[in-house]
């Protein structure tokens, strides 16, 4: 497999990385393969690639030509050694947890985190003996009281899932790797490695829900790990081979390759699409607060410039009123569709509370920073006056006055 473009730009690399169109016939796109086993030319050669000795393919649950070169793509998007791709998201965590903690070790987790990925650590992984404690993770005197011999593994989204707060990557990195074998991995679903990079801020895994603005079409669900090339062996032979067999069909993995080579442009898009949509809410007389990295208002917006390129599609925000206000706008939304997941074309609403996170009781909610008005908007690829509009003549119908609109916004949604 070549690799003549790893020195080329973020753009060329995620259309060109890996492949060459003179080593199969000329086909510019490259080709899908469906077989699930492959032949061995001795038994010798079999043995080998069993035993790890040869890196040949043999069986699709551990390796795939097509699912190689999205692999190696990955890899080097993110700037890391190797990578694994699984069937979902959930795959790609479930098999990095399960690979790197056993019975007696403790795992770190930030505060707010993916209902599912929730899920996972309190009723699975937290009842095999192993230690779940949330704690705080951008009080970094908290993380580091919190750490203990015993800890294996720090586990952080950020942006986090809904409520878009940011972890400081370089700093839980410094603090987790003063102690032994401990393991950062960081869920960079929500920037996508155009907007951010934890491997080189110093985390240890990276995984991903692939489903999202990497695939970018809705059409396929998918996982990424990258790491190391030991510790990505680990993860594709342990938690990929025996302990999920989460695996990704070749076909999801052409879709994928298709979605990488346009990341680079729909997260601009998706970016300055966002940008508008919150500074419009913010100067809405209906919200209560509007949560997204790129106002000055956000909290943590000079970590947000240090760490992300662009803040990202995704916006939270409540309504004066609470939720029951929160679902009226919701309902009369046009344009939007309701709908979880992100990182499509098309701009999703949905309410965590009742969706993403409805795995979190109303007392784990209020504990982990996630609102019962919360709503969660996933701004897509549309025109921006329609998106505007959309959101203004919902907000007209939850009984407030509306704002002057924009003065590119139309007067109805096309």
């Amino acid at each position: 497999m070549t690799n003549k473009h790893s020195t080329c730009g973020f753009s060329t690399r995620a259309i060109h990385h890996g492949y060459d169109p003179k080593d199969h016939h000329g086909a510019l796109v490259p080709p899908i393969y469906l077989s699930a086993t492959f032949a061995f030319p001795t038994v010798e050669y079999g043995a080998a690639c069993f035993a790890g000795e040869a890196s040949g393919h043999f069986y699709t649950r551990i390796s795939n030509p097509t699912l190689a070169l999205l692999e190696s793509r990955m890899a080097t998007l993110e700037n890391g050694e190797a990578a694994v791709a699984f069937s979902s998201g959930m795959g790609a965590i479930a098999a990095t947890f399960w690979t790197l903690l056993r019975p007696g070790d403790e795992v770190i987790v930030s505060q707010t985190l993916y209902g599912c990925t929730f899920a996972l650590l309190h009723h699975g992984i937290g009842e095999f003996g192993i230690k779940v404690r949330h704690v705080d993770l951008t009080d970094l005197a908290a993380l580091q009281a919190a750490l203990s011999p015993a800890t294996r593994m720090i586990y952080c989204e950020t942006p986090a899932n809904p409520n878009l707060r940011l972890i400081d990557i370089a700093a839980v990195a410094r603090l987790a790797h003063q102690q032994p074998n401990v393991t950062l991995v960081v869920d960079n679903t929500y920037c996508t490695p155009y907007l951010q990079r934890p491997l080189e801020l110093g985390a240890d895994v990276v995984v991903h829900s692939a489903t999202k603005y990497l695939s970018g079409h809705g059409d396929i669900t998918a996982g990424i790990a990258v790491s190391n090339q030991a510790l990505a062996q680990r993860i594709r032979l342990q938690g990929l081979k025996d302990l999920t067999g989460a695996v990704m069909s070749p076909q999801d993995a052409s879709l994928l390759m298709r979605g990488l080579k346009t990341l680079a442009l729909r997260m601009d898009r998706h970016c300055s699409n966002a940008q508008a949509l919150a500074e419009a809410l913010q100067a809405h007389p209906a919200v209560e607060s509007v949560i997204y990295p790129g106002l000055r208002s956000f909290p943590q917006y000079e970590l947000a410039t240090r760490q992300m390129k662009l803040p990202g599609g995704m916006i939270a925000f409540e309504l004066k009123g609470g939720i029951e206000t929160g679902r009226r706008f919701m309902n009369a939304l046009q344009l939007f569709t309701r709908a979880v997941s992100l990182g499509d074309a098309e701009s999703l609403a949905q309410h965590p509370a009742s969706m993403t996170h409805s795995t979190y009781t109303p007392e784990q909610l209020a504990q982990h920073g996630i609102s019962e008005g919360l709503v969660r908007l996933s701004v897509g690829l549309e025109d921006v006056a329609d998106l505007l509009a959309d959101v203004h003549q919902a907000l007209a119908k939850c009984g407030r006055n509306t704002v002057r609109q924009a003065a590119t916004a139309p007067s109805a949604v096309r």
